[in-house]
């Protein structure tokens, strides 16, 4: 592998920015990188997932399709092109084995080490005429805000690969075989407003409801992490503000009549997801009961929830745990297989019927201002992928 190519188109993605649904330059970059590699632009299109993704997206997700040069089950490779918002105007800079962010913006290793990683295997394999079964890479959009690109790919469109190879994550010798699934919730309150200082009697505040019912959830020990009857999961509460995402309330002289309260309910365990979701629903229901005007009219909610992903877990022995394992070996690694708790297009991708692992390309302290990408770990990524994608 030429590592300082490699490195060379780290920095290159590094510095497009393409934060969660703006996702268009960087994915024209990558059809350039992958152009000047050798890729007929035959094999490479856009899919339509953008019109179907039901929140602004630019553009939809990047495939390549290749066929083999020897026969075998097709492959498919996946990471995703988005970043976070906090690593919007993000410059690389190259110090020491790791490459960092110049300002106090979070770096976008997550996941340009995986996009950085895939051009290079395919460049390496065409640059080198390296043998290699059918192939599929897939670039999804929006990863970072609901792995909304994997979610709506269609199979079909990936030429029903029989197993997937995702990278996202620090180290290529540890293989994520599960992860843990998701609801996104969202409640909406509908107080009564009036003047806080002359009638507060005749209003009926949003606001105080939300606080019942937050505070009962904590209580109860449905906040943070949960254990309950032999269940585990975690929950959070994220923003609280009015339909456009601005502060509840207009005013301090106003009882506030509306509130809108967004969430999320985390297990390894589908049913305790729903339990979860279920106990804050319960919740906001009896809270408002609790608050009334002076003639006994109570507040309202309305509660829903949303399957971001399901969890899942590969079986050790299955033939995508198996043929990862057998790789990592050849290198000369000794892989560690682990379950992890954030949601990856893993997910959907296995829910789609392509039983998906995931490995890292060095990234490190993703999502915050002292993000990083290891140089070591991202060749490995690198290196993992092509003996990946060319194995007997």
């Amino acid at each position: 592998m030429d590592k300082e190519k490699a490195i060379t188109r780290l920095m290159r993605f590094l510095s497009v920015e393409g934060v969660t649904g703006q996702e268009k330059a960087i994915g024209e970059e990558v059809v350039r990188a992958l152009r000047e590699a050798g890729v007929p632009q035959s094999a490479i299109h856009f899919d339509d997932a953008n019109a179907r993704i039901p929140v602004p997206t630019q553009t939809g997700n990047l495939i390549v399709t290749l066929p083999g040069t020897k026969p075998g089950p097709r492959r498919l490779f996946s990471t995703h092109l988005d970043t976070v918002p906090l690593c919007a105007g993000a410059v690389p800079m190259r110090k020491g084995n790791r490459v960092v962010p110049q300002g106090k913006t979070a770096l976008g290793g997550d996941n340009r080490t995986g996009v950085a990683a895939l051009v290079t295997m395919i460049a390496e394999i065409l640059t080198r005429s390296l043998p290699h079964g059918p192939m599929t890479v897939l670039y999804t959009v929006r990863e970072e805000s609901g792995l909304w690109g994997a979610r709506t790919v269609k199979p079909a469109d990936l030429g029903h690969p029989v197993m997937g190879f995702n990278i996202d994550g620090g180290s290529a010798q540890t293989i994520t075989l599960g992860a843990v699934g998701a609801d996104r919730w969202e409640v909406e309150i509908f107080g009564k407003a009036s003047h806080a200082g002359v009638h507060p009697e005749r209003g009926i505040s949003a606001t105080i409801v939300a606080s019942h019912a937050l505070a009962s959830i904590h209580q109860h020990g449905w906040f943070g992490k949960i254990q309950k009857h032999g269940k585990e999961g975690t929950s959070n509460v994220g923003p609280v503000g009015d339909a456009n995402g601005r502060a509840a309330g207009q005013a301090t002289n106003v009882v506030t009549d509306y509130v809108r309260v967004l969430g999320e309910s985390r297990s390894h365990d589908a049913r305790f997801i729903s339990a979860i979701s279920s106990a804050y629903r319960q919740a906001f229901k009896q809270a408002a009961k609790q608050v009334r005007d002076d003639k006994g009219k109570s507040a309202k909610v309305k509660f829903s929830t949303f399957r971001a992903y399901y969890p899942f877990r590969l079986k050790d022995h299955s033939p995508v745990v198996k043929a990862a394992q057998s790789v990592a070996e050849g290198l000369g690694w000794k892989p560690t297989l682990q379950v992890a708790n954030g949601g990856l297009d893993a997910n959907w991708l296995t829910r789609l019927g392509i039983p998906t692992i995931t490995f890292g390309a060095g990234q490190h302290d993703v999502h915050t201002i002292k993000e990083y990408a290891d140089l070591d770990e991202f060749l490995d990524g690198c290196a993992y992928a092509i003996a990946l994608a060319t194995q007997t």
